[in-house]
């Protein structure tokens, strides 16, 4: 039987949350034929004996050292039978039609090389789900918090039809759908990725080899966000800027890469000197401000070997 959609879920110590996205996933199953890869992390925590005994049909691969977000997710693609790749995080649920409309639309879609789901968070409201290509510009105005004047880092997606499809040039990887050709096209998934920046590097290449990226409103998907990497918090602050400064440097080059270095030292020069403001509020804004502090703190001692 032809397979339609290969769904692909990369695990990190989150099997309860797995169990939770599968049976999402069951629920509301999509019309077309579909697989599901899982691919464990070497995870420390639970193991995998109740998903598999509850979802026997699944396939599970399991890895011996942490390979990272992109490695994992190679490995199934290169087993992936489906014309479409999804690739989930374990910290989602689908709603109802979620997965029909996203195959609906790459099948009415010949142009479109990849499309992403609406992301909702656990209350309802509005999470980022795509945004405009990283440059320096935009880093800059999105670390300074100017977008509060005008917005130029992220979509006003708000103000885009609820129920139409949207072109953009950068999709989030909780919830992407791939044609299963753009892998051989444009290549896999940057393993030199650990984990962040992937999807842009990936939708970058997309883009340039002339598809279009759509976000797809009427798909909806929760997502929990970070319910991995909040385990190891203040290791993944340093990774993800640490994985923004290879993208810099890997799209556009050593020096713009020097130039993100130098406008995140200034950025977190500038919080550093904002610190004593960190003591004004609740105490629950003071905890939050003065770990952001520590942070940056981190961030700009660890700059030089980025």
């Amino acid at each position: 039987m032809r397979v339609d959609l290969s769904i692909i879920i990369v695990n990190w110590n989150t099997w309860g949350l797995v169990d939770e996205c599968l049976a999402s996933i069951y629920s509301h199953p999509p019309r077309a034929c579909f697989e599901i890869w899982v691919v464990d992390n070497a995870s420390t925590k639970g193991n995998s004996e109740p998903i598999t005994w509850h979802y026997p049909h699944i396939h599970l691969l399991q890895n011996s050292t942490n390979m990272g977000f992109a490695t994992a997710n190679n490995q199934a693609i290169h087993r992936c039978n489906g014309r479409y790749i999804l690739l989930l995080n374990p910290d989602t649920a689908v709603n109802p039609g979620a997965l029909t409309t996203l195959v609906d639309f790459m099948d009415a879609s010949p142009y479109t090389g990849a499309a992403g789901a609406k992301l909702i968070n656990k209350d309802g409201t509005l999470q980022v789900s795509c945004f405009p290509r990283p440059t320096l510009m935009r880093e800059f105005w999105r670390l300074f918090h100017l977008d509060k004047v005008w917005p130029l880092s992220f979509y006003r997606v708000e103000k885009w039809p609820p129920d139409q499809p949207h072109e953009a040039e950068i999709l989030m990887g909780a919830c992407l759908i791939v044609r299963k050709e753009i892998f051989d096209q444009v290549g896999m998934l940057d393993s030199e990725y650990f984990m962040y920046s992937e999807e842009m590097d990936l939708c970058y290449r997309i883009k340039k080899a002339g598809w279009q990226l759509s976000w797809v409103p009427l798909a909806v998907v929760f997502h929990y966000g970070g319910q991995s990497t909040v385990q190891i918090a203040e290791k993944m602050f340093l990774q993800l800027y640490m994985s923004k400064v290879q993208y810099f440097r890997k799209i556009h080059g050593r020096m713009a890469a020097e130039f993100y270095k130098l406008i995140l030292l200034i950025a977190s020069v500038g919080r550093l000197i904002l610190a004593p403001m960190a003591y004004v509020g609740k105490a629950h804004q003071r905890k939050h401000r003065l770990y952001l502090v520590r942070q940056y703190l981190r961030l700009m001692l660890a700059l030089t070997g980025f």
